[in-house]
């Protein structure tokens, strides 16, 4: 995931140990969590991330603060670590309320239309599905950001795979997948700069020893989703010849629309930081939105005509507030909605208080006793690469945060591997296939939260068909209980 946190500053961070701290009293706070936010789920349903999933993090939190308190855990350092926590998380708030703006803009000037227009005319529900991996796969092994791929190509895929009738969940699932299997795999992904980094790797030999697990994920999945096309069929009430005429009634479709997209995709591929590349792919969505969309510009700009002050509200009515285009059919007023920047406060509610959570759990040595825990459990080779994949899934349900699921086993594993004569490569592999990918699959976890968020569909709904992100752990285990491409450590 390529967002503006900086690795230099994640790679120097370091973990509390509080040797007064037992491990049972490292898990109330975990343990009440979990409980917690099972029950506020089965009381809210899907409506649980609209806020009381955020009280629940706070709780947790004050419950981990209690805890610290009595083992002698002062409340000023427990807020500072919850600030730095916070504060770590800066670059990827403002690559959020961008997405939400170039979400809008991006609607308003055609751009998302006109790729669900042509997506309509190319793909069918059979070969869809698998499309979506490859089309993200791509996109995020050239940007190296899968978080870049949900906001662009990811929302009009999932646009295209409603009006369709494929299930929501299904295609957020093959979104999901490809894009994290090309951010694992791309040298310009800032994970997969990280994981090496903590395990003592060199970065290229890294991504070619994550091949071997990956590609036979990425390959299982692909088969999955071959299979899941070949057995649906679009729902009678969806008339695709009806679609791509109000498509063109309301919106003026054109090829030269792509050139933004494709602006932004070079950008990042030349290493722009993201939010760079997404203000301007925003501001060029503005644009485009009054050369090619003048009408619908002054409609939401509250006016009849394109005038300066219609065109100046219109666009930043797209950019910040809900936004909903109207047409003759109902498919497609559901599709073309936004909440631009406002539409992304939520999950930035989450984000802030899942690393509060993490913050506190830090601060008082709960996250350095549990991972110290699970290390002792290493006590053979499979045990060793279990308890990095338990303590990588471990970090990511209570730290919140894709980059401490790496750093924080990378930090407590790297000797263990060592001892055992075991190439850096095997745990750098192992950070990337047990913490980068799971990450996303965790409602609030900083990715979680911004995926769901993104394209619109909750964790729970996309679980199950986020086939990549689920499988590789178990590939990991598979590889290392046969004993297959364990690379030794040699002078």
């Amino acid at each position: 995931m390529a967002t503006s946190k900086s690795s230099n500053s994640i790679e120097t961070s370091s973990t509390f140990s509080n040797p007064e701290l037992s491990l049972a009293e490292a898990m109330i706070p975990v343990l009440i969590l979990v409980l917690l936010l099972a029950f506020n789920v089965f009381v809210f349903g899907d409506d649980a991330l609209s806020g009381s999933n955020q009280f629940i993090l706070l709780l947790g939190a004050a419950v981990a603060g209690i805890v610290g308190f009595f083992n002698q855990v002062s409340y000023k350092n427990i807020i500072q670590k919850v600030a730095g926590n916070v504060q770590s998380t800066t670059g990827a708030l403002i690559i959020l309320l961008f997405v939400g703006a170039l979400a809008g803009s991006w609607l308003v000037s055609g751009i998302i239309p006109s790729m669900i227009y042509y997506g309509l005319k190319i793909l069918n529900p059979t070969i869809f599905l698998p499309a979506c991996i490859v089309i993200c796969a791509i996109i995020s092994l050239a940007t190296g950001s899968s978080w870049t791929t949900s906001a662009t190509v990811g929302i009009a895929l999932i646009g295209i795979g409603k009006a369709i009738g494929l299930p929501v969940g299904m295609v957020a699932g093959a979104v999901i997948s490809g894009a994290y299997f090309g951010d694992k795999l791309s040298p310009l992904s800032d994970t997969t700069n990280l994981a090496p980094a903590m395990a003592g790797a060199e970065l290229f030999s890294h991504i070619r020893y994550m091949t071997y697990t990956t590609v036979p994920s990425i390959v299982i999945t692909l088969i999955v989703f071959v299979f899941l096309g070949l057995g649906f069929e679009a729902s009678g009430d969806v008339n695709t010849t009806e679609l791509l005429s109000s498509i063109e009634t309301t919106f003026h479709i054109s090829g030269w629309l792509f050139l933004v997209p494709l602006v932004i995709i070079v950008l990042i591929v030349k290493k722009t930081p993201p939010i760079v590349a997404l203000l301007i792919g925003s501001l060029l969505g503005g644009l485009f939105a009054v050369l090619f969309q003048p009408q619908l510009v002054a409609q939401i700009g509250g006016g009849t005509s394109l005038t300066l002050e219609t065109a100046y509200k219109g666009i930043m009515n797209a950019l910040t507030v809900d936004t909903q285009i109207t047409t003759n059919n109902d498919i497609l007023n559901e599709l073309f909605t936004s909440g631009g920047m406002r539409g992304m406060l939520g999950t930035i509610w989450l984000i802030i208080c899942a690393m509060v959570f993490g913050g506190v759990m830090e601060a008082i040595g709960a996250l350095s006793r549990i991972s110290s825990s699970l290390l002792q459990l290493a006590n053979s080779t499979f045990s060793l690469f279990a308890s990095t994949i338990a303590s990588c899934l471990a970090v990511n349900l209570t730290a919140s945060d894709q980059y401490l699921s790496i750093v924080i086993p990378g930090k407590m594993f790297h000797k263990a591997f060592e001892e055992k004569k075991l190439a850096p490569e095997n745990l750098s592999r192992t950070l990337e296939d047990a913490g980068t990918v799971t990450s996303v699959l965790i409602p609030w976890n900083t990715c979680g939260a911004y995926q769901s968020g993104v394209l619109g569909v909750s964790v729970a709904d996309y679980f199950m068909y986020a086939i990549f992100n689920w499988i590789s752990p178990f590939m990991t285990l598979l590889y290392a209980a046969l004993h297959i491409k364990i690379k030794q450590l040699t002078k």
